[in-house]
């Protein structure tokens, strides 16, 4: 029974307790309350998805960094090893060109020009020789006798008329000059083939050059391109030529590069020793706002010097003067009232320091400087030289020795095949330079008279070997054997070779022009020579060698 009432009770406290309007807020809010944690949830949730985006995101963008640093460090690394191995090679490169280097001085102090040798003679000529045909010994000498030397006192007759004319002109110049202004001039000297007897062609022509100097305080400093300063390769085998005071120092005081003010003297140079203006150093004939000697500035000079001079002295003589060439201003030419005339070429030169090596401003009738890099640049000229290296030589060769001979036939053979084919790329300096070579190379006995085919066929392998090869040095500069008699200067046998044949390099329709017109001179050679040689009995001759060069 008490177990009865005690449910009863219990029930009706329940229900009293769970009506709802005994809590009518608490119990009202119930619905309301599950969609608010829902909506709350919907947005815990969105925004649980976008901080794990931000956190995915930066997780790959750690990622990213990270491979893009073990990237950078392979780079790096790459890179260190490559710098050295870069380093290595370039070591390397320098100690094989260094090897080189000296190998080349070596190689050049023993055999600078290579001669060649007769074995390598036939490997050089190619195959369309096989056929070239060569006079023998008695036509080249019956030719020899009939053409060629007799012109030989011609050459000697001219020589004389000419040398004394010049002389005579030079004196009347150095008399209408202004000794205080004007440039003084020395003496001329004969260089070239006219004076070295080797001259074959037509007309004869007379090469003086005339040394001359400026007027007092000034004096002529020279640089060449072998001097130490480093001149680009087509300035090489030129100078330039300053004009500068005596007593004015190489470098030059910083007085004339820096204003002093009114105030303030030198205490090196009074005001007596400054500089010329430079109106006063164009009459010096130095280049525009330069005190460097321009060639064109001279031979106006010297055109008008010897206007000047011949119109003192023309009434002494029966005959005209005239210049022949506007191209070449020192060309004069004689012409007498019976028509017949006589040319010659007066060229002002400079005087290297105190050798005879000489600047020139142009070669007559000669291309080796027709491109000259400016109008400041003197080529150098050591005409005088050659002409006693060929004086001293010969007085160690055999009597009546042939060098000179070959010298001739081959000038004779280029200057005839040119003349039918048109002009090429060489010239008779490069023919006279071939000789030279040859001189030095050979022993004297290999040069007497009776050998004359066989050293004119060594100049003809020779220079087709130079052809070949692009490579022709002048024969002085870089040589280190040139004979101790000649006193020549020393800087120009320890300066780099100086390659004749550069243009040649430079300028392939030149050189293959060139080429074409020796090989058709070689395929020419017999007719060229039986042309003007007499019939020679069949007793004292042996025809016609049918072996090639």
């Amino acid at each position: 029974m008490p177990m009865g009432i005690f449910r009863v009770c219990l029930v009706v406290i329940t229900a009293i307790v769970n009506h709802p309007l005994l809590f009518p807020k608490e119990n009202g809010t119930v619905l309301e309350s599950s969609q608010e944690i829902i909506q709350k949830m919907k947005e815990r949730e969105e925004s649980l998805q976008l901080e794990q985006l931000r956190l995915e995101q930066e997780i790959a963008d750690q990622e990213a960094t990270q491979k893009a640093l073990e990237k950078a460090a392979e780079v790096v690394a790459e890179s260190k090893e490559e710098k050295f191995r870069w380093d290595m090679w370039t070591a390397l490169s320098m100690v094989i060109f260094l090897l080189i280097e000296l190998w080349r001085q070596d190689f050049q102090e023993g055999n600078w020009q290579d001669i060649g040798g007769e074995e390598d003679d036939m490997a050089v000529l190619g195959k369309a020789f096989k056929g070239v045909a060569f006079p023998d010994k008695a036509v080249l000498a019956s030719f020899y006798e009939k053409r060629i030397l007799g012109t030989t006192g011609e050459m000697a007759r001219m020589r004389e008329m000419v040398e004394g004319f010049a002389d005579d002109l030079l004196e009347a110049l150095r008399s209408v000059c202004n000794r205080d202004a004007d440039m003084e001039v020395e003496d001329c000297m004969g260089v070239g083939s006219m004076y070295e007897n080797w001259r074959v062609r037509k007309p004869f022509v007379c090469d003086l050059i005339v040394p001359f100097a400026p007027p007092e305080p000034y004096c002529f400093r020279s640089q060449t391109w072998c001097s130490g300063d480093s001149f680009p390769p087509d300035e090489q085998g030129y100078g330039t030529i300053k004009v500068c005071r005596a007593n004015e120092d190489v470098t030059g005081c910083i007085c004339d590069k820096t204003k002093l003010g009114e105030d303030m003297l030198c205490l090196l140079h009074s005001q007596a020793n400054t500089t010329r203006p430079s109106r006063e150093m164009e009459d010096l004939l130095c280049f525009k706002n330069t005190q460097y000697l321009d060639a064109d500035q001279v031979m106006k000079w010297f055109q008008i010097a010897v206007t000047k001079a011949w119109n003192r002295i023309s009434h002494k003589y029966e005959f005209d003067l005239s210049f022949s060439l506007l191209d070449s201003p020192g060309a004069l030419k004689i012409k007498f009232r019976s028509g017949k005339s006589i040319a010659f070429n007066l060229t002002p030169v400079v005087q290297y320091e105190n050798s005879d090596v000489y600047f020139i401003s142009h070669f007559p009738r000669s291309s080796l400087a027709t491109d000259l890099p400016s109008s400041i640049h003197w080529f150098l000229t050591f005409a005088v030289y050659e002409r006693r290296f060929i004086q001293l030589v010969s007085k160690t060769l055999p009597a009546n020795a042939c060098h000179v001979s070959c010298l001739q036939i081959l000038s004779f053979l280029h200057g005839k095949q040119c003349s039918l084919t048109g002009p090429s790329g060489l010239t008779n300096y490069h023919l006279k330079t071939v000789m030279l070579h040859l001189l030095q190379a050979r022993p004297s006995q290999d040069w007497a008279p009776e050998k004359l085919e066989a050293r004119l066929q060594d100049m003809l392998k020779f220079l087709e070997k130079c052809l070949h090869e692009k490579k022709l040095y002048h024969f002085f500069i870089g040589n280190g054997k040139v004979p101790a008699e000649l006193g020549f200067p020393i800087i120009f046998q320890r300066a780099e070779p100086l390659n004749l044949f550069r243009p040649f390099v430079l300028r392939r329709d030149v050189y293959r022009k060139t080429v074409d017109t020796f090989h058709e001179m070689l395929r020419n050679t017999s007719a060229l020579i039986n042309e003007y040689t007499v019939h020679i009995p069949l007793a004292h001759t042996n025809g016609i060698h049918k072996e090639s060069l």
